[in-house]
This record gives C-alpha cells, structure tokens and sequence, in this order.
C-alpha cells in the first residue's frame, strides 16, 4: 500500500501498487536525479542554437496569510516558486498567466508587480528569469498531482519543505523580509 500525496501536505489517497511499480518509481526518481544536470545541458545546448536567450518567469504568490505557494516539478529536484519559459511571441504577463494556471490552477485577479530580473547562471549564461509578485488571484481548488506538478501547497514562510531551492528561498526573503535584490537568482 502506498500514500500519494494530492496536492497538499494533510490530504493523502490510498492507492494499491505493486512491488514492481513501487521499485520502478524508485528506480525513475534516481535516474533522473543522476541525469538531470545532463538534461539540463543538452536542452540548453538546443535552445542556444535555437532561441540564443532563454527568458523565464515565476511567481512569488502569496496568499491572504503570507502564505507563499510552492510547486515540485516530477523532472527537477526540490521545491520552486511557479513558473516556466515564455514562448516566442508571448509577454512576461502572458507566460505567467499561463504557467500559474497550469501549475497551480491560479488565476490573476490583478496586476502582478515585478519584483526583478535575475540572471541564472546556475541554469546557463543566457537564462533570464523575471520575478513578480502576486497577492491578487483566484484559486478554486489546489490542482491534482500530474505528470509535471507531483505537489504543491502554501507553506508559511518559516515552514518551507526542506528541499526548497537556494533561489526559491532568496526570492521568497526579499519579498517578505524586503531584502536588496541579488542580480543572479542564487
């Protein structure tokens, strides 16, 4: 018997699963741990012949609590604030819409306010990410887990998962703490 978190930290469905599919999970989670920084590179060797720049966006979205919402992707490690590429021909505003609604069923009630733009060199030396912040949304219910978002949540401040990223955790302090932004994300 296996627990599969569903988008919230209190709230699990039982599932029956197999041995074999438990250990194949497990098996999953560890390759792509040891090739993920292989991946990484190879996706921004390709977008650096075909897009020269990547440009991000990411939302530190926080809830009537001071509550911020946290996402863990199924093909990075660790917890991030929201967010994702912005195509060719579509705004900053457009892509966060878009990637809010996607990772986090959330819809923008107002105007997200920019909170910077950071270098992520981590990523490669063409990776721009803007982040903005939002207090004004919608959400109607928490998403269910997918082949992206296997979690998601608000978490108070002082209570972040322990595997939430470097970066993630920057951003989160200088929105809330109003401390000087960095001009790299970590």
């Amino acid at each position: 018997m296996v627990y599969w978190q569903a988008g919230r930290r209190d709230a699990r469905i039982k599932r029956d699963v197999g041995v074999f599919e438990v250990v194949a999970a497990m098996n999953l989670q560890d390759l792509r741990k040891r090739f993920e920084p292989l991946l990484r590179r190879a996706f921004h060797l390709y977008w650096r012949f075909a897009r020269g720049m990547t440009l991000g966006v990411r939302a530190v979205v926080l809830d009537g609590d001071n509550r911020v919402f946290l996402v863990k992707h199924s093909y990075v490690a660790g917890w991030h604030l929201p967010g994702g590429g912005v195509e060719v021909g579509e705004t900053f505003r457009d892509a966060l819409t878009r990637e809010l609604a996607e990772e986090g069923r959330i819809e923008l009630a107002g105007e997200p306010v920019l909170h910077g733009v950071f270098l992520n060199r981590h990523v490669s030396r063409r990776d721009h990410v803007a982040v903005y912040l939002v207090r004004d949304f919608r959400q109607d219910r928490l998403p269910a887990p997918n082949r992206e978002i296997v979690d998601c949540g608000f978490f108070k401040p002082g209570a972040l998962p322990a595997e939430t990223t470097e970066g993630t955790r920057l951003r989160i302090a200088e929105v809330l703490e109003g401390r000087t932004p960095m001009a790299t994300w970590r």
